[in-house]
């Protein structure tokens, strides 16, 4: 039973369901309590995992840093500015880590403007597009399942070259519309593949393992 004064304590014998009510146990399905009693006992498990992996991360990028220092000191060499990517490899060859830095990019609100003058192109060349270029367009505009449009396939459309004064303003919004979000620093480990130069990567993300 929670102390918290601004949280109202569930009564013995109750639940609280999605809707935030209270709903009497002995009136919930054995395969909802065995769901509910699979989710809970495996997500504090996660939780404690992704605590644990945001805090090998900051160490792991923290020592790469240190270690850097350490080797500009070593050479009397003042580093600034933001630091660049990075790999370093054990004495045996056996494991090596990658720091790496990637922009962020966004699209700003001129993206629809952009979107809205390639319409226009595709409808005005209706009668002779390529088919290939329709597709292509469609595709760089359809949104993946978090409602985002993917930079690379719209950075496509910009290498393309279409003579048409309303297709390059259209490029100029496309360009107009991205904008850069800051910098995004990953962490990479792999485990050199047995006596090749080759590596193969040592999974982090719960989804490709």
């Amino acid at each position: 039973m929670s102390t918290n004064t601004n949280i109202i304590p569930v009564p013995d014998g109750m639940r609280v369901n999605a809707d935030g009510y209270f709903v009497p146990e002995a009136s919930i399905r054995e395969q909802d309590l065995l769901r509910d009693q699979v989710v809970m006992a495996l997500v504090p498990n996660a939780l404690r995992l992704s605590k644990e992996l945001t805090e090998f991360k900051a160490k792991a990028l923290g020592d790469i840093s240190d270690l850097i220092e350490i080797a500009a000191e070593r050479y009397s060499a003042k580093l600034g500015g933001k630091k660049g990517n990075i790999s370093i490899v054990s004495f045996d060859g056996r494991y090596k880590l990658q720091r790496a830095y990637r922009e962020v990019v966004a699209f700003t609100e001129e993206i629809e403007a952009a979107k809205t003058l390639i319409d226009s192109c595709l409808t005005r060349w209706s009668e002779g597009a390529n088919d290939n270029i329709q597709a292509v367009v469609s595709q760089a505009f359809r949104k993946n399942r978090n409602g985002e449009i993917s930079i690379g396939k719209v950075l496509e459309l910009m290498r393309m070259d279409i003579q048409d004064e309303e297709w390059n303003l259209a490029m100029e919004a496309l360009k107009d519309a991205l904008k850069s979000n800051g910098t995004a620093v990953y962490l990479r480990v792999y485990e050199r593949i047995e006596n090749t130069d080759q590596y193969r990567p040592i999974s982090l993300d719960i989804a490709a393992l």
